[in-house]
């Protein structure tokens, strides 16, 4: 791309401090500090962006992009942009609870604890908002296989079978593998994972339908830890293409949305890992990068670089869920999670259209394209606190009684909106898949 636009910095009556020829304005402290990075980095990046991609004025133009999706909300919450940072986390939270009352009765009232009855409406209606297409994953047999060789001594004791055979003739297949990160030592998992999955070939994987599967209540108990380590009962095994929900106790008001937004987005994300799979199945290192997609790996930082371009790293999980300080978060980077969010929210909001009986009720569109947006607002002492209005952080906020305190969807859903601006939208997913192995998109 071309290197030689030049900035043409429009300085205000009031000059405010220049850097690389851009003026800071407030505009770049505020995405900075929603972006836990420096106004320097920002302006050093928006200055590197320009000379790749010609585009200028991207970062002005998301905060008023910002600023005036969060100054609708307000208006659509019937509360002004002066009030407390409490009063606008119990806005969202009484909206999302009112959407979510909506929603549990247009899916038919669907309990977590009864799952197995109820599990067809829910199920079925993701899979109307969106169908995958089949995907490459292991053979059934050659994971039962695997298995026997390695011999998962804690679930057949668990559960009182002296096969591996048995149990999945039993049990189900499903149930079986999901179970394993309940039930096994976080050593046997390592070992399994290292050992078995190191000797897979082309073989061993095959194409089939992603399918979704609700649990037994007996695995409820032995599921405590991981649900506690989640934060939400819906899951998913990315190299078995299923996906699962553990029937948790109904009545935790925003429960119907966060179990229904979480098979949308595996709905999505499932694919876009099958499809890697495909692109390193014949490459003579695949079981290495099976088992990097597989771990999500991330990237250390150290990467090439190249003069006129711009490096970004392809971060695949959610860091600041185990720590909110990794410095890797206050660099620009992609997330291919908070993309598959993107297209959850979407598929909720058009859901009302797909049931055709609903024409007067709850807009459950509100939080489209709210992902990357946040906003200021004074807490108990009177300082500015940031305010999620990004979907997943006021479900689980919500759920988890917080107040709001998960903020960590929002900030990469930023990220990404920044580089989409100046790619757009297919292309960035494009660079994503093809990158992800290598951990860094050059422009």
């Amino acid at each position: 791309m071309g290197n030689n636009v030049k900035r043409q910095a429009r300085v205000p009556k009031n000059p405010l401090p220049v850097y690389y020829g851009i003026v800071m304005t407030d505009s770049y402290n505020k995405l900075a500090q929603l972006l836990h990075t420096t106004p320097e980095r920002l302006l050093a990046l928006e200055q590197e962006m320009a000379l790749a991609t010609g585009k200028e004025g991207i970062l002005e133009e998301i905060s008023k992009e910002n600023d005036i999706l969060v100054e609708r909300t307000l208006t659509e919450l019937g509360i002004s942009k002066d009030t407390s940072a409490q009063n606008v986390s119990t806005a969202l939270a009484d909206r999302l609870a009112h959407l979510d009352r909506h929603l549990f009765e247009l899916l038919g009232k669907p309990d977590p604890s009864k799952m197995e009855e109820m599990c067809g409406t829910l199920c079925q209606t993701a899979l109307k908002v969106f169908t995958p297409p089949p995907g490459l994953f292991i053979k059934k047999d050659r994971v039962v296989g695997l298995l026997e060789k390695y011999n998962p001594d804690a679930l057949l004791e668990h559960f009182g079978y002296s096969s591996v055979a048995e149990l999945v003739e039993k049990e189900g297949f499903a149930p079986v593998v999901a179970s394993l990160r309940f039930v096994q030592s976080r050593e046997w998992m390592d070992m399994f994972f290292k050992e078995a999955y190191s000797s897979l070939t082309p073989e061993d994987f095959e194409e089939r339908t992603i399918e979704m599967h609700v649990l037994s209540a007996k695995w409820l108990a032995v599921a405590e830890k991981f649900l506690e380590r989640k934060y939400h009962n819906v899951s998913h095994l990315k190299e078995f293409g299923i996906i699962f929900i553990i029937p948790i106790i109904a009545g935790t008001p925003g429960e119907t949305i966060r179990m229904f937004t979480l098979l949308l987005h595996y709905l999505h994300e499932v694919p876009f890992y099958t499809g890697l799979f495909r692109r390193y199945l014949h490459d003579a290192d695949f079981a290495e990068k099976f088992a990097s997609l597989l771990r999500g790996d991330v990237p250390a930082g150290l990467f090439p670089q190249s003069p006129g371009h711009v490096v970004w790293p392809i971060i695949q999980r959610y860091l600041a869920k185990d720590d909110p300080s990794d410095p890797r978060l206050a660099e620009p980077h992609i997330n291919p999670e908070a993309e598959h969010w993107y297209k959850a929210e979407k598929g909720l909001g058009g859901l009302t259209h797909i049931l055709e009986r609903d024409k007067n009720g709850a807009n459950l569109g509100f939080w489209t394209g709210l992902d990357f947006v946040a906003g200021f607002f004074k807490d108990a002492d009177g300082k500015d606190k940031a305010i999620s209005f990004n979907l997943m952080d006021t479900v689980l906020s919500l759920v988890a009684n917080h107040n709001g305190q998960y903020h960590y969807h929002q900030p990469e859903a930023l990220w990404n909106k920044i580089f989409m601006e100046y790619t757009g939208r297919d292309k960035m997913n494009e660079l994503m898949e093809k990158n992800l192995i290598a951990g860094f998109v050059q422009l």
